[in-house]
C-alpha cells in the first residue's frame, strides 16, 4: 500500500488535453508586422560597410631633412 500511495503519476494525458484545449491563434495581421519587424536586424542580414581605400600617404620630410635631424640630435657629424 505503501509503494502505491508513493508511486509517480503521469499526468501527461491530462497535461496534453489542456494544451490541446487551450489553442489561440494570432491575428494573421499581427504575426506578419512581429516579422517584419525582425526581418533584417541581424549583423549577417546586413550588407556589409564599403570601406574607402586610403591611398597611402607620403612622407614630408626628405632623405637630407632626417640626416640633418640626426646630426643634430645624436650629435653625428
Amino acid at each position: 500500500e505503501e509503494y502505491h500511495k508513493k508511486k509517480p503519476v503521469n499526468h501527461l494525458r491530462e497535461n496534453l488535453q489542456y494544451m490541446l484545449k487551450g489553442r489561440i491563434v494570432a491575428d494573421k495581421a499581427v504575426t506578419e508586422q512581429v516579422l517584419a519587424q525582425n526581418r533584417g536586424r541581424k549583423s549577417k542580414d546586413q550588407p556589409p560597410e564599403k570601406t574607402e581605400k586610403k591611398k597611402p600617404e607620403g612622407t614630408v620630410f626628405t632623405e637630407e631633412d632626417f640626416r640633418k635631424f640626426e646630426r643634430e640630435y645624436f650629435g653625428i657629424p
